[in-house]
């Protein structure tokens, strides 16, 4: 098969791999579409971690062509999207169902060869079928399971006014979810003017560039000095992690989900914050809960299916299998903005 197969840092290239083989619980799937996290750029491009030579590519969905001889849940000629993490389901929080915490888990696209390729190998318990979802939205039900696996842990109420600092694909997808929960007072905050305006078009109220405006000082004037009632952190910046903390009321709530890649060191200010106001603080890891893979997943389908939430707007680029270094080679040079890039098999 074809594959973008990762052989050393920022050395990902377009080449022949071997054929996934299946396994008496597992499925191949033909992948239709993968999309590109936030988290594979750095990992990428900078910082990988695991064994080489490697496939990335963990947001990804499907055709079943092969399953293992002990399969019953899934047939040939499904449409599935793949869920990345495979639990241990043998530590203390696999039993507890906390399979987001798994000791010992393994990865799609990290650990194991994942979607930037033809074809797949997947244990069955790491599929669900989609019916007549398209295979690129499909192909995001991860990150909008995340998005949710946020919301439900951090529940808001009606009426609540809330920050998202970051407006890429994972800020849009938590103000999505926060308006299906009839949450209409959204503060969207980025340094990016279209996906600001894309946030604009996905129902939040106001939009304050950072790059113009003092995002600490603009949310203080719109809630009369009191703050937000809850933060979402989706940018993974060191900035937006400091300024989380001061733009929440006092006993409000910040939810922090997105990845850091470097070390913080808060201010004074910023620290006396999180004792001071009483805040409580809340991170989250992954989408999942119990029975595996939980709610979120299939709420996220759910949804779908009900045509009540935007996928396909919030994809920017979509790239041949073939042509994957370009992919990468896009987010490098920086000459133009991108949201979600989706990588497509043919």
């Amino acid at each position: 098969m074809k594959a973008g197969v990762l052989y050393g840092v920022n050395d990902i290239r377009y080449t022949d791999f071997d054929d996934p083989v299946c396994d008496k619980n597992g499925v191949i799937i033909k992948v239709k579409a993968c999309g590109v996290c936030g988290s594979d750029y750095p990992r990428i491009l900078k910082k990988w971690k695991y064994n080489l030579p490697a496939i990335p590519g963990h947001e990804f969905s499907g055709v079943i062509v092969a399953r293992g001889e002990k399969v019953q849940n899934v047939n040939i000629g499904d449409r599935v999207v793949a869920v990345p993490l495979v639990p241990c389901n043998k530590c203390d929080n696999c039993l507890a169902g906390n399979f987001s915490l798994c000791d010992n888990y393994k990865m799609l696209g990290a650990d194991l060869y994942g979607g930037f390729a033809e074809y797949v190998r997947v244990p069955s318990t790491n599929v669900i079928k989609i019916g007549n979802i398209d295979f690129e939205s499909a192909a995001m039900i991860e990150p909008m399971a995340v998005a949710l696996h946020g919301i439900l842990g951090i529940k808001p109420n009606i009426g609540d006014t809330v920050a998202v600092m970051g407006s890429g694909t994972l800020g849009q997808l938590v103000m999505q979810w926060l308006k299906i929960g009839g949450i209409y007072n959204i503060i969207a905050v980025d340094i990016s003017a279209d996906k600001l305006n894309k946030a604009k078009s996905l129902g939040a109220k106001v939009c304050i560039n950072a790059k113009e405006k003092d995002p600490v000082e603009e949310i203080s004037k719109l809630t009369r000095e009191k703050g937000v009632d809850i933060t979402f952190e989706c940018a993974g910046s060191t900035i937006t992690q400091e300024q989380s903390l001061l733009v929440t009321r006092k006993k409000g709530k910040v939810s922090y989900l997105g990845i850091a890649y470097s070390g913080i060191l808060l201010s004074e200010k910023a620290f006396e914050s999180i004792f001071r106001k009483e805040l409580t603080l809340k991170g989250f890891w992954n989408s999942y809960s119990a029975p595996f893979p939980g709610q979120e997943w299939y709420r996220s389908i759910d949804f779908l299916k009900n045509d009540l939430i935007n996928l396909k707007s919030l994809i920017s680029h979509c790239f041949e299998l073939s042509k994957i270094r370009k992919a990468f080679d896009l987010v490098i040079s920086k000459k133009e903005d991108y949201n979600k890039i989706m990588i497509l098999p043919k």
